[in-house]
């Protein structure tokens, strides 16, 4: 799903009124999310024009790599999932789909912390 019919369907705007104390750090395609929740939402910088000076190409530089540094553990786990078979082909009822995500967001954790079934 697009990041911003996710925003739409799921509602992350009321979710974020809702709960203040929720941060978030996402992608480029949240940037209006970030811009609605400034005090909530963090998003990459937006890159600097071409006549900006060397120092403001350098500060987008170190800013990006924070903010990716930040996100790439999830961003592996993501790829990882999108990486089972049945998530994708996945044909059977929509309802069932959670169930399904987290038994394997469960099996790949026990993987990454080392466990052996």
């Amino acid at each position: 799903m697009h990041d911003q019919t996710t925003v739409r369907v799921e509602d992350i705007d009321t979710l974020l009124d809702a709960y203040p104390d929720v941060k978030l750090l996402v992608d480029a395609g949240y940037r209006g999310l970030a811009r609605d929740h400034r005090d909530q939402v963090t998003a990459p910088p937006l890159k600097p024009r071409p006549d900006a000076t060397p120092e403001q190409h350098r500060a987008w530089e170190r800013d990006r790599k924070h903010q990716s540094s930040q996100r790439i553990a999830v961003e592996h786990t993501i790829a990882e999932l999108k990486s089972w078979r049945v998530l994708q082909r996945f044909t059977g009822r929509r309802d069932q789909l959670p169930e399904i995500i987290n038994a394997i967001a469960g099996i790949v954790s026990d993987k990454s912390a080392g466990l052996t079934w």
